[in-house]
This record gives structure tokens, C-alpha cells and sequence, in this order.
């Protein structure tokens, strides 16, 4: 009897034990699996609203639609809203109200009043970085299309086409890109410029410039790259501003894709930061390497072949007129696996203009004055290139081809370079380059500037 009452007092003991221990295991995770919403921001782009919820931890969501009226319900499980909301503005947006409350005592409800129909597009982000768990709503308008540009390629009164040069000013929305020093926003200042380089090109006969992103939000890369091949770009530049650990990093560079990878520790350090801003903004957890499908087999080899000639090109031209403006950080065009310039047909670079977490750069590049020479000598390093390769069709290669070409020619001594080398180069006489550029002999130096004259 006494072994029997011993044994049932050691089988509640045990039960009671157990049901500590479950009590102690699952308020934790009752706890852990909530989630708050600790800010709300909204973006408007030109096809689509985003609207963007930081979390404390990662949730479980859903989303549908109701009509008359108009609303989208957001429902998030096991969350609560600790977010201000009066500085959310709507304006240009179909969303006319967003309203909170709770469902099922323990799931936040968070209500889209509308003003017009969208196609509703969410997904969740995992923390990265020093960002936040977010949950991402994009609401695309009722009825948007890419419009195809083959129409819209500009003509000249000759009836020969604008050069067009797609300029996509990096990062945007959500995603600011580098901070520097006061806070200047990498998206901010490479937008500026971008701005800058299109009002210089647009204002040279025979050129026209378009902006990829034409606002603060954010395009995926590999939709910024294909933007460009829909205007039917003849080159393709992005614009941004380094960071780097070490704060003394200064100086401009000046990037083409690299088919095999990165040329040095800088440029890989780079490709790798440029090309996870996609986790920000909205294709986390998707390789950026093994999805370009625009062509197969040997016609993208081909076709990637000539378009990085033109890319390593363009971009020496580019980076050589810079450094008659700013610092350059390396003094050869670096190559890197940048996403964003992996188009098979567009020659594409990417300029970076000075390392924004260096304190004196990040002044420079907040002030218009630097801005706007460094968009003037991006602009010469283009003009130089197309002087001498102009596309087919073009007012630029008519000219060329009539005698017509009288749009001089800036170039940036190298070292390396001699003035005779240089002479072969651009098909014009030692005698005239000493001449043109009142020389005493042909002696130059590195940085100096030569004007080639027009054949």
C-alpha cells in the first residue's frame, strides 16, 4: 500500500514537473512569435506605390481584397501597430486612408481605403544587415504597360537619331544606399547628378538622356538594366557614390562587368554590396549570377564580347576626363560583376563619384558646383567616345561621315601615353595635335589636357 501512494506521488510529481517545464518552453515562444510594427513608409514610383513596414521580428501575413468600397486588408499574425502614421503622405497614390485594428484579439488588421483599382504584390524581407525585418507591399496601377520606344528614339532635322544614354542614379526609396557624414544619402546626391549629366546631355545636338528612375524609389537591378535596353539605350550609366570601412578611402572610379570577376579586393568588396541592395529592395534570396536569359549560349558570348569593349571603352574615356575634376581612387577602369550592368547588348558602366564616407568627399559631393562638374566631365569621356565610334544612323556618325563632325575632342594624358601614340589613336598628325594645343614640342605629362581637332 505504502509503495502504491509512493508511486503515485513521484507520477504527479513528475506531471507537475512536466507541465512547468511546457509552461516555461511555450509562453517564451508564445512570446517571441509576436511581432511589432515599429515604422510605416511609403514610396511613389511611376507604375506602382510601395508602402513598407518595419518589424521587430519576422511575421506571417496575408492579404486580400474588398470591393464597394474599394480596400485592401493587410492581416499579420500575432503583431501589434506601435507606429506613428500622421507623417505618411498619399498624395499621387491610390490609397486614400490607411486604417489599424485587431482580428481575432491577437492579429493586426491594417486597412487600405482606395481611390482606384491596383494589383496588390507582398512579400516579406529577413533582417539583413542593419535593416529590419520588413513586410513589403507594392501596388501596382490598374492598367500600367511598358511602353515599347521605338517610336520615341528622337530625330533630328537631318532624320538621323539622337544618341540615346539611359542614366540610372543607384539605390532610391526605402533603400538610401551609403550614408554619409550629416546624413547625405548616396540616393540623394547620385540623383542630383544624374539630374545634372541629363540637363548637360540633352543640351548637346545629336544626344538625348534618359533617367531610369525619375524619382526617390527603388528599381530592381536587373529592371534597370532591362529599362535601358526598352529605350533602346546606346549606353547605359549608373551613378553612385562609394563607402568603404576605412574613411580615408577617397577618390572616383569607374566600373565595367567582368565575366570572369572582380579585378581587385575594392571591386569585389563593391559588386557585393551594389548587388545586395536587391535584398532591400524586394528580390532577396534570388541569384543575380545565373538568371540573365535575354540570349542563350553563343549569342550572348558574342554579343556580351563587343559590348564590353565599347563599356572598357567609354569608361577610360570617362574616368580620364574625371580626373581632371576630381581625385580618381584607381586610374584603369576596375571590372566587378555588378547585376546591374549585365546587359548583352548595352554598353554599360558604372561611376562611382567620390566615397561619400569620407568626410571631405561627402562635402564636396553635397555642393552643386562639384556635382556639376562631375557631370560635365562624365559628359566628356561619353562625347569623346562617340566622336570616334558613333552608332549607325545617328546624327553624331553623319556628321562623321559628311566632314561634318566639329565637336572638338578632350583628352586626359595618362601615363603611358605619348603624344604620338595619341595622334594614331584619334587619326590626326603629331604636327596638328602641337599646333591645335599650342605646344612648344611633344612633350606632355599625366592629367594634362589635349583637345583633338576635329577630323
Amino acid at each position: 500500500m505504502r509503495d502504491t501512494v509512493m508511486q503515485n506521488y513521484h507520477h504527479r510529481c513528475t506531471l507537475f514537473r512536466i507541465a512547468i517545464l511546457l509552461s516555461l518552453v511555450l509562453c517564451p515562444l508564445n512570446f517571441l512569435h509576436a511581432a511589432q510594427v515599429e515604422n510605416v513608409r511609403v514610396w511613389r514610383a511611376p507604375d506602382h506605390t510601395r508602402l513598407v513596414f518595419d518589424l521587430s521580428g519576422p511575421v506571417e501575413h496575408k492579404v486580400f481584397s474588398l470591393r464597394s468600397p474599394s480596400r485592401l486588408v493587410i492581416d499579420v499574425d500575432r503583431s501589434t501597430f506601435d507606429a506613428p502614421t500622421d507623417a505618411l503622405v498619399f498624395a499621387d497614390s491610390p490609397i486614400d486612408r490607411l486604417r489599424i485594428g485587431k482580428r481575432n484579439q491577437t492579429d493586426l488588421r491594417v486597412v487600405l481605403d482606395l481611390n482606384a483599382e491596383v494589383k496588390p504584390r507582398s512579400f516579406v524581407l529577413k533582417r539583413h544587415g542593419d535593416k529590419k525585418d520588413r513586410l513589403v507591399i507594392d501596388l501596382y496601377d490598374s492598367g500600367s504597360k511598358t511602353v515599347k520606344t521605338v517610336e520615341q528614339v528622337v530625330k533630328t532635322p537631318t532624320g538621323k537619331r539622337d544618341i540615346i544614354i539611359a542614366i540610372d542614379a543607384g539605390h532610391g526609396g526605402e533603400d538610401p544606399g551609403a550614408i554619409g557624414p550629416r546624413k547625405i544619402y548616396e540616393k540623394d546626391v547620385v540623383f542630383k547628378i544624374s539630374k545634372e549629366l541629363k540637363a548637360i546631355i540633352d543640351a548637346e545636338p545629336g544626344y538625348t538622356a534618359k533617367l531610369i528612375r525619375t524619382g526617390d524609389y527603388y528599381i530592381p537591378l536587373r529592371t534597370r538594366r532591362n529599362k535601358a535596353r526598352e529605350m533602346r539605350a546606346d549606353l547605359f550609366v549608373s551613378v553612385h557614390a562609394d563607402a568603404f570601412k576605412n574613411p580615408k578611402a577617397k577618390g572616383a572610379s569607374v566600373f565595367a562587368l567582368s565575366r570572369r570577376g572582380a579585378t581587385s579586393e575594392t571591386a569585389r568588396f563593391l559588386a557585393q554590396k551594389e548587388n545586395e541592395a536587391d535584398l532591400i529592395g524586394g528580390v532577396g534570396g534570388v541569384s543575380l549570377e545565373d538568371k540573365d536569359d535575354i540570349l542563350a549560349g553563343v549569342l550572348v558570348d558574342l554579343s556580351m564580347t563587343a559590348t564590353l569593349a565599347s563599356s572598357l571603352d567609354v569608361g577610360d574615356r570617362v574616368l580620364k576626363n574625371m580626373g581632371s575634376t576630381t581625385k580618381l581612387h584607381k586610374h584603369r577602369v576596375e571590372q566587378a560583376g555588378f547585376a546591374v550592368l549585365k546587359s548583352p547588348d548595352v554598353p554599360s558602366i558604372l561611376v562611382e563619384t567620390g566615397f561619400i564616407s569620407n568626410p571631405d568627399e561627402a562635402r564636396k559631393l553635397n555642393t552643386h558646383s562639384h556635382r556639376q562638374k562631375l557631370a560635365k566631365s562624365i559628359f566628356s569621356g561619353i562625347q569623346s567616345h562617340f566622336s570616334l565610334q558613333p552608332p549607325a544612323g545617328t546624327y553624331i556618325a553623319w556628321q562623321k561621315e559628311n566632314g561634318q563632325q566639329n565637336i572638338p575632342v578632350s583628352y586626359v594624358v595618362a601615363r603611358g601615353d605619348t603624344l604620338s601614340g595619341i595622334a594614331k589613336k584619334y587619326r590626326v598628325s603629331v604636327a596638328r595635335l602641337i599646333q591645335h594645343n599650342g605646344l612648344q614640342d611633344s612633350q606632355i605629362r599625366v592629367g594634362q589636357k589635349i583637345t583633338i581637332p576635329a577630323s
